[in-house]
């Protein structure tokens, strides 16, 4: 119950500052205001820069806001949905992956598969019960081999 209490308050306050925010008006002084400073700064086209704002490993949305040379929002994403992980293809790096995706919630090694899954939760509706786990399996050289999507086993564990 405590767990659920603290996704809901996260997704909340999200909510909100998200809505406080207007590309092309709000600043990286405001970004930084609403949600602090950034845990990773990916350098993006010319002059742009996107900061990453992770809610891994129990919510399940990962922000991007683009900063453009001018110091404005040039653009906030919610990245963990359905057409972010359709971009995700065999043979990507991991480099790659991680800046369309933002930290995942965990990493595994198998050593046996000789392969590494990185997992990211995410929410594939509104209920808790659409909460998913988005996995990428990487081979020895951290490349793409295969990506699936299941229902967070945490739901059945945590259910009365």
């Amino acid at each position: 119950m405590g767990l659920l209490a603290a996704l809901l308050s996260l997704v909340g306050c999200d909510a909100q500052r998200v809505a406080e925010l207007e590309e092309g008006v709000a600043t990286e002084a405001d970004v930084k205001a609403r949600f602090g400073e950034p845990e990773k700064v990916w350098n993006g086209a010319v002059g742009l820069r996107v900061f990453e704002y992770n809610r891994q490993p129990n919510g399940t949305q990962n922000f991007m806001i683009s900063i453009g040379a001018d110091g404005k929002m040039a653009a906030l994403r919610q990245v963990l949905n359905a057409a972010s992980f359709a971009q995700i293809t065999p043979g990507m790096a991991l480099a790659d992956v991680r800046r369309m995706l933002g930290q995942p919630m965990k990493v595994t090694r198998y050593d046996l598969k000789n392969e590494t899954h990185y997992d990211w939760r995410w929410a594939d509706g509104p209920n808790v019960s659409d909460r998913k786990i988005f996995t990428v399996v990487l081979d020895p050289q951290m490349k793409v081999v295969s990506t699936a999507s299941m229902r967070d086993p945490e739901i059945d564990i945590n259910s009365p």
